[in-house]
């Protein structure tokens, strides 16, 4: 059973920094890759940033160049810096895992970026 908590996560102004954390149960460097998802109300989960054990990153096109995803395994932990926020950045934050088959999800963190 893995665990993942999300924090970090408030109200900000147009084109400040945040950086949600996300917490792992487990040794994250058993966990091949994690991602940030970010979800609206009424529209689906989008990947946001993706991060691999080697430390490979892959981003959506609506946050390159501002976001940057980073992982801490001493720590269990992954990080998503975010700066330069747009209101478009508002949504609840998700961070994803998946260890031997099994996918595991935080329960998210809310993000509000409003002037």
């Amino acid at each position: 059973q893995v665990q993942l908590v999300e924090s970090g996560g408030g109200l900000v102004q147009p084109g400040a920094s945040l950086r949600l954390s996300c917490a792992a149960s487990v040794r994250i460097a058993s966990i091949y890759a994690m991602n940030w998802y970010r979800q609206v109300p009424g529209k689906q989960r989008e990947l946001v940033a993706r991060i691999t054990s080697g430390g490979s990153t892959n981003y959506a096109d609506s946050v390159k160049g501002r976001f940057t995803n980073s992982r801490e395994n001493a720590k269990n932990a992954m990080y998503l810096q975010m700066n330069s926020r747009k209101p478009e950045d508002t949504g609840g934050y998700y961070c994803r895992g998946k260890r031997e088959g099994i996918d595991y999800w935080g329960r998210g963190t809310q993000v509000t970026v409003s002037s």
